[in-house]
């Protein structure tokens, strides 16, 4: 399919780069009824029903953004994948003039050396030290990995909680699941005493998130891989609310994705390991009846999976009405509520 299908025109200013305050006061843009309906994430419980089932990514975020030096030139990376052992894919800026052997030095505490490129412009990055150890230190030295159109000249130390979900307990993640920064406490028990029930998945998402599709067909495109699991726990609680005819509703595309890639023989199972899936229209959902999400970069991986799910016509439709309106976009931005239609 062609690429320049999920293209559309962006005014800089309607970027968010810090989140609404309070988070239920964020803007709900809802596609669940025949006209779009404008609402605040705070209208949430309302919109949901009794024995609905609201399925949340429980992944941290790691500070995995690193500035170090490699000889007089200054190297900045964002790991992005843990391979085990302290080893690390990451992007690396510049990235070409790193060399097999390299060693980049971050602190006095903290350097790695340069074990493999590949041509898709990562590196394999080995800091010689346990997981464990390599963790501590990143929350000592490292900062938020904000998407590259979050531009900040100094990081912000309110970025160590607002890149954060109340949902993350298993660090990994190296991206927010960004829907799930709209909940709070407050919220979230709104949605229990409306007898919403809630279950947790894992995705650690990685940068290769914010990756744009640089080739014409995205048939072409190669997904990076991410780590997840849905529990044995998860999959009985969705299949309880499912019986007694709740919906299942994704909190974000990463709760989606690791979801439908625990389901690709039709039925939702247990699943641990790492999942490319990549959806595009004409995909075939066996797990998720609602989304909600935040608004995608333009011809990204993330458009074309809420075209999939709920008309790449509608979706573009929604974002037109999403901009005449002032919504804010991406991580920081507003959010809207998605059916499940499939393609239009």
């Amino acid at each position: 399919m062609r690429v320049d299908l999920f293209d559309y025109d962006l005014p800089a200013e309607l970027i968010a780069d810090a989140p609404v305050e309070p988070r239920r006061q964020a803007r709900l843009l809802d596609q669940t009824g025949a006209v779009f309906t404008d609402r605040r994430v705070g209208d949430l419980p309302g919109l949901l029903r009794a024995g609905d089932i609201l399925v949340f990514n429980d992944t941290k975020v790691l500070p995995a953004r690193l500035v170090g030096r490699r000889g007089a030139a200054k190297v900045e990376v964002t790991l992005h994948k843990s391979l085990g052992q302290g080893q690390w894919l990451a992007f690396a800026r510049p990235g070409r003039r790193l060399r097999v052997g390299d060693e980049v030095t971050f602190t006095e505490d903290l350097s790695a050396e340069v074990r493999a490129k590949d041509p898709r412009g990562d590196v394999t990055l080995d800091f010689g030290r346990p997981e464990s150890d390599l963790r501590t230190l990143l929350w000592r030295h490292g900062s938020m990995p904000l998407p590259p159109y979050i531009q900040r000249d100094t990081p912000r130390g309110s970025d160590y909680d607002d890149y954060q979900t109340i949902f993350a307990a298993r660090e990994g993640a190296v991206a927010a699941p960004t829907a799930g920064l709209h909940f709070t406490e407050d919220l979230l028990a709104d949605l229990i005493s409306a007898r919403v029930a809630t279950a947790a998945v894992t995705l650690h998402v990685g940068a290769g998130t914010f990756l744009p599709v640089k080739v014409a067909d995205a048939d072409d495109h190669v997904m990076h891989s991410e780590w997840g699991e849905v529990s044995a726990t998860t999959v009985a609680r969705i299949a309880a609310a499912k019986a007694a005819g709740g919906r299942v509703v994704a909190v974000g595309t990463t709760s989606l994705r690791i979801l439908e890639s625990a389901a690709r023989d039709g039925r939702l199972a247990p699943f641990s390991g790492d999942t490319d899936l990549f959806i595009t229209p004409g995909f075939q959902f066996h797990a998720v009846d609602l989304l909600l999400t935040n608004f995608h970069l333009p011809r990204s991986t993330l458009l074309m999976l809420v075209a999939a799910f709920h008309g790449r016509v509608r979706m573009l439709e929604a974002y037109d009405h999403a901009k005449a309106a002032g919504y804010r976009f991406y991580s920081y931005g507003d959010c809207c509520l998605l059916d499940r239609r499939g393609d239009d």
